[in-house]
């Protein structure tokens, strides 16, 4: 009987030290994250979020595949979030993972950055 009481207090006593060691406690350290971004179409949308990511604070690196529609960003993560760039994204026009583009900045986009079925995108060779 102690047998079947002492396990689950061991399996509580082993999680709990174990989700204490998974908080950070890194300052200044680097994060990198891969955002899906369906709605990226070609290399201007590419150039668009690239240029636009690298200048906000914390954001070090971007890269935007637009075959895989994928943007790839390493940050410092004191002093930004994954959420704040993702709304970032969304601001410029892009859906980004579960953040949905700003409307008004997806009416400004080039025709050919805009989804398929709004009368964008590349014609297929």
């Amino acid at each position: 009987m102690k047998k079947i009481l002492f396990l689950p207090v061991l399996l509580l006593s082993c999680f709990y030290v174990f989700s204490q060691t998974q908080a950070p406690v890194r300052k200044g350290a680097f994060e990198t994250a891969t955002i899906n971004v369906p709605t990226v179409q070609c290399e201007q949308c590419k150039d668009r979020i690239e240029k636009y990511l690298t200048r906000e604070e914390g954001v070090q690196k971007v890269t935007v595949d637009f075959k895989k529609k994928t943007c790839k960003v390493t940050y410092l993560w004191d002093r930004t979030t994954i959420e704040n760039i993702k709304t970032a994204i969304a601001n410029i026009g892009y859906d980004a993972g579960d953040v949905t583009a700003d409307p008004e900045a997806y009416k400004k986009l080039p025709t050919c950055c805009k989804k398929p079925e709004d009368g964008g995108g590349h014609e297929k060779q």
